[in-house]
């Protein structure tokens, strides 16, 4: 058996486990599902859950493990935790941004952050954003602050642009 890393995000979805996990492997590289568990027969006393349904799917994200629990309807996903993926190039922006998006509620764009159709939120951040949001210059960190307030999807070229002071 192999070593379990000492920290794996479970993801509590009602009956959608499985879905989740096979879409999430697909957009990012590297990723795969290692394992499903079943419920049994004692457990559908305890969880209401049918014998031979998914209880877990354990995947990889970029080697990052994690965990989805179809645990019923009673618990549901929140922007108070959010997964972040951190990007290179817009071209990774518009990839990440884009799949995860699909589906998921339009309302809950704002500066990175998107609710995908899981209900779970995201944040595709391009990684010039961190470095120039931590500049030594505070005049071009609160330009790139304030660009980054105003968007939806992180615009690379725009946020460079308030980074050095030039306009549109």
């Amino acid at each position: 058996m192999a070593l379990v890393k000492p920290i794996t995000p479970c993801l509590w979805f009602d009956d959608q486990a499985e879905e989740a996990a096979k879409h999430y492997t697909s957009i990012f590289e590297n990723s795969r599902i290692t394992d499903i568990a079943r419920y049994g027969k004692a457990s559908h006393e305890q969880f209401r859950k049918n014998e031979g349904k998914v209880m877990t799917v354990a995947f990889t994200l970029e080697g990052q493990p994690f965990t989805a629990l179809n645990g019923g309807p009673m618990f549901k996903f929140s922007e108070a935790v959010s997964l972040q993926v951190h990007c290179r190039t817009q071209e990774e922006v518009d990839h990440y941004w884009d799949r995860l998006s699909a589906g998921g509620d339009p309302k809950a764009q704002q500066c990175g952050w998107l609710k995908d159709k899981f209900g779970l939120s995201w944040q595709v951040i391009p990684q010039v954003l961190i470095e120039m949001i931590m500049a030594p210059d505070a005049a071009k960190a609160q330009r790139a602050t304030q660009a980054m307030l105003g968007m939806k999807k992180f615009d690379i070229a725009e946020l460079e642009r308030a980074f050095a002071g030039a306009g549109r």
